[in-house]
């Protein structure tokens, strides 16, 4: 990886953080029992925040110059894990179970959604530096 862009992806990784853990440990708790459409714009801005984390992270971490190029097979996985933890949680509100008063429940498919966001943006991020590399 170039070291010119070296310091603007430490950047973009510490914004990326820091502004995941405002939205999660702030304004989603504000908003959560109350504001349905705040709550989803927060949680969306969240995980959109989240996966530039890992993007981030696959880019500083990989090193493509000793290896062959990086398969998209965790970005598969994770638009899986994704996508069946939206469907338990559509299905345990279809079926109508409470969010204030089984918590526990909404857990697992909630853990679910975050990784699938972690290797997302970590199968992108690593196959973006593979490429630029490739590039150079």
């Amino acid at each position: 990886m170039g070291e010119d862009r070296r310091p603007l992806l430490i950047v973009l990784l510490g914004s990326a953080v820091l502004v995941t853990g405002v939205l999660h440990l702030s304004f989603v708790p504000r908003y959560l029992p109350d504001d349905v459409l705040l709550t989803v714009l927060t949680l969306g801005a969240g995980w959109a925040t989240y996966t530039l984390v890992f993007y981030a992270l696959g880019r500083v971490i990989a090193a493509p110059a000793g290896q062959e190029f990086p398969n998209m097979r965790a970005a598969d996985l994770g638009i899986a894990v994704l996508l069946v933890s939206l469907l338990f949680l559509l299905v345990f509100d279809a079926v109508g179970v409470p969010l204030e008063g089984i918590v526990g429940i909404y857990a697992l498919p909630a853990l679910g959604i975050y990784v699938g966001l972690a290797l997302i943006g970590w199968s992108i991020g690593r196959r973006t530096e593979a490429i630029n590399e490739i590039a150079r």
